[in-house]
């Protein structure tokens, strides 16, 4: 069964109105968001700037570095989390106008390539904390990289969708 955009707005509408009518549950929900943006992504560029800076250190600081880099994911997942189902929460707010934004699904792409990204990089330095070869030193700093560019893009494409909504 295909649901329409009309049913799925039907189906929120009891959360839509209590949403819009509550400036205490609308900016507590916005409010999660930023603080789950700012802790995830504060935590993930600290990270990926360390990582940029230690790959060229003696090994010793490697391995401190790798195990720095363990510690840092739950973190970020429970952070992440919390971006997920705020952002779930502030969508179904306004189902239409959030649905039919091109800008939202270009969020959505960022955000999916944000955690295939970071899938990449704690595999990656998986295999390096367990003795891989130090040559998935490049492919650590390569996903550095691109974590830092994909949470800043995500940043700004979520200050441009809520601007324009």
């Amino acid at each position: 069964m295909i649901l329409s955009l009309k049913s799925i707005e039907e189906f929120f509408a009891p959360w839509q109105s209590a949403y819009s009518d509550s400036t205490v549950l609308s900016t507590t929900v916005t409010a999660l968001h930023l603080i789950g943006m700012l802790i995830g992504g504060g935590l993930a560029i600290a990270a990926d700037r360390a990582t940029l800076r230690i790959a060229d250190e003696q090994p010793g600081e490697r391995e401190r570095h790798l195990g720095e880099l363990n510690a840092i994911h739950r973190p970020v997942l429970i952070a992440l989390t919390v971006l997920f189902v705020t952002g779930v929460a502030m969508v179904t707010s306004d189902v239409v106008t959030f649905l039919t934004s091109p800008i939202l699904w270009l969020k959505l792409g960022l955000v999916t390539l944000l955690v295939v990204n970071g899938v990449l990089l704690e595999r990656t330095e998986t295999a390096l904390r367990l003795g891989a070869e130090p040559s998935l030193w490049g492919r650590l700093r390569v996903a550095a990289v691109c974590s830092i560019g994909l949470w800043i893009a995500t940043l700004v494409v979520g200050t441009v969708l809520v601007s324009a909504a």
